[in-house]
């Protein structure tokens, strides 16, 4: 299942961009697997993120996963500006 994530930064891109490579095997393992991040070009303090969950398990056990919550709040995520869209079932990914 594919989400849509966007979040306010506090300190840009670059910290959270080295954040997710320090750590992409830990959200590997969750089930998630990184489609796109990447922030405004007028504003880069404004994220978005496309992840594809195996399942709403996988997706609830990020969500809840305290280390990597406090990793990204550390790379600047403003945790607190964070929304979630599930995509329809016909999303689709081209690679």
């Amino acid at each position: 299942m594919i989400v849509k994530l966007t979040q306010d930064l506090a300190r840009g891109f670059v910290p959270w961009k080295e954040m997710f490579f320090e750590n992409e095997s830990e959200l590997n393992a969750l089930g998630a697997k990184l489609i796109f991040a990447g922030s405004e070009k007028d504003d880069d303090n404004k994220m978005i993120v496309l992840i594809d969950f195996d399942s709403p398990e996988a997706m609830k056990a990020f969500g809840g996963h305290e280390g990597l919550k406090a990793k990204r709040a550390a790379a600047g995520a403003l945790l607190e500006t964070t929304t979630i869209t599930i995509m329809s079932d016909e999303a689709f990914t081209r690679s």
